[in-house]
């Protein structure tokens, strides 16, 4: 790995060094530092091939082929598979979101079978289902009422019952400031994230269902400075940014220890690959471009308001820019985790979620983005994970319905 590297990634002096003590994690380490510092120079030697569909370079984001990839799914609306039946919400919420950070336009009559498939999902006594006929459940909740949200119709909004959803998260608190998943079900971050962001997006009054939250979500907070799924475990990226965001929701983030917070989110950015892992001494995942990439901008607002706000910003916004361009983006259409990964609905939304916050970030600090403005996605809140332009939309009319 001797190139001279104009990236911020790649550079040979970040590579594992596990002083020839043979290890699963290290071998896989330098497997994927092998993988990318290989795609990295078939991008700096050789020309990329174009096929005539899209005026590209060696970075460019492949906006038609990504949503040929996500409309293929939506047009069936969406399929069942046997062993994702119980996230056929999510997956709806997966494509949509995607394919409007892509700026995309989605089919007038995909958009109406949308709408009646979740509609489907909806339970009689309130929130939604993975599929036609499942229990209510916070997670697809939270998915199905963010899809609606992204459609950005007045038909699709005005699809959610609010009274029977607002009974559904009342009926899910728990007296420990949590929320069960689903009735008699599991309490953990997820759930307390699905229900405060689920109430506020559609304009409930979140007064009534968060005493005691923020003192929950603290309790999570871990020796590290992430917080766990609960009380007394790992801290991880994924229920880091729920509890953040959360708190965020709730007004009360000052509750949250802020400087071992700070310490253990900036580590969690990868040297040498650019991208996010999601617990320490973990591989690189797509995944997390999102759920640690999320957490700086909202962190940026508590410490603005703090009068602490820092001009560099808090994480690479550029290596996770190379990362995603140079080990997510498949040339067939579609994100995945890491170079030698499939594709799939699940990473392609939470990489162009985490790809368009550092584009943000990038364009703040730097005045560019990799690629060229060519590449520019549309902007999303990070609090909900849907665009700015959905949310709005979304405000507007829930604050006249």
């Amino acid at each position: 790995m001797a190139a001279q590297i104009p990236f911020r990634s790649f550079n040979e002096k970040y590579v594992c060094n596990d002083d020839g003590n043979f290890s699963y994690s290290s071998t896989e380490q330098k497997r994927i530092e092998t993988m990318l510092f290989e795609n990295y120079n078939s991008i700096v030697l050789e020309p990329f091939e174009a096929t005539g569909d899209e005026d590209l370079t060696e970075l460019t984001i492949l906006r038609q082929r990504h949503t040929a990839y996500l409309l293929r799914y939506l047009k069936n609306c969406p399929s069942s598979y046997a062993t994702l039946d119980a996230s056929r919400s999510w997956m709806c919420y997966w494509a949509v979101n995607a394919l409007k950070i892509l700026d995309a336009e989605i089919p007038k009559e995909i958009v109406s079978d949308l709408i009646v498939f979740l509609k489907s999902c909806e339970h009689p006594d309130g929130g939604y289902g993975g599929g036609p006929g499942q229990l209510a459940h916070l997670a697809p909740t939270y998915a199905a009422v963010m899809c609606l949200v992204s459609l950005q119709t007045e038909e699709a909004l005005r699809s959610i019952n609010k009274e029977t959803l607002f009974n559904f998260l009342k009926k899910s608190k728990h007296e420990s400031g949590g929320f069960y998943m689903h009735e008699g079900g599991e309490i953990d971050m997820r759930s307390a994230f699905c229900a405060l962001s689920t109430c506020v997006v559609v304009g409930l009054p979140l007064e009534e269902i968060s005493e005691g939250v923020a003192e929950w979500i603290i309790s999570c907070q871990s020796y590290e400075g992430g917080f766990g799924g609960e009380p007394y475990t790992e801290a991880h990226g994924g229920y880091t940014f729920c509890a953040v965001a959360s708190l965020v929701l709730l007004n009360r983030f000052r509750l949250a220890d802020m400087e071992s917070l700070l310490r253990w989110a900036t580590r969690r950015q990868m040297r040498y690959e650019g991208g996010f892992q999601g617990r320490t001494n973990k591989l690189v995942d797509g995944c997390y471009s999102f759920w640690q990439g999320a957490i700086f901008p909202l962190l940026d607002g508590e410490m603005e308001r703090e009068g602490r706000s820092l001009e560099k910003g808090l994480f690479e916004a550029r290596m996770l820019e190379e990362y995603i361009l140079v080990g997510c983006q498949s040339v067939h259409g579609g994100f995945r985790d890491k170079p030698d990964k499939p594709v799939d609905l699940y990473h392609t939304c939470y990489v162009l979620s985490g790809l368009s916050i550092a584009q943000k970030y990038s364009l703040a600090r730097d005045g560019k983005i990799l690629g060229g403005d060519v590449n520019t996605l549309a902007e999303i809140n990070p609090v909900f994970n849907v665009t700015v332009a959905s949310e709005q939309f979304a405000k507007e009319f829930f604050t006249s319905h």
